[in-house]
């Protein structure tokens, strides 16, 4: 069975969202970066059951793991503003995020206009 790239896209921002948070402080790691790492693991979940469910469901697990994309995208903003980890890498977690973003609207799209 392979694997969509949005599902290893969001793998990769998984990574990089572990990285970003073991190496912020202990303050912020056990409450802001564990709700961040559930944020991404619910997103990569809901891409999976997406990928997995029958058509006529699909759009449901896709628009559950939207939601769960737009809070990381919030979460991780908050770890820009109150300075909590290296910018270099919440900038380029961003990036990867918006790229799934704009993944998983293309996917969206393909089942409406279907």
């Amino acid at each position: 069975m392979s694997t969509l790239p949005v599902i290893n896209l969001t793998y990769e921002i998984y990574k990089a969202v572990v990285d970003i948070v073991s190496h912020s402080e202990k303050r912020w790691r056990y409450s802001l970066g564990a709700s961040l790492e559930k944020s991404v693991l619910d997103l990569l979940s809901e891409l999976i059951m997406a990928k997995n469910a029958p058509k006529p469901i699909k759009a449901a697990y896709l628009l559950k793991a939207s939601g769960h994309l737009e809070t990381a995208t919030l979460k991780l903003r908050l770890f820009l503003e109150l300075k909590i980890a290296n910018e270099t890498k919440i900038f380029q977690t961003q990036n990867k995020l918006a790229e799934a973003g704009r993944m998983l609207g293309g996917w969206l799209k393909s089942l409406h206009d279907a």
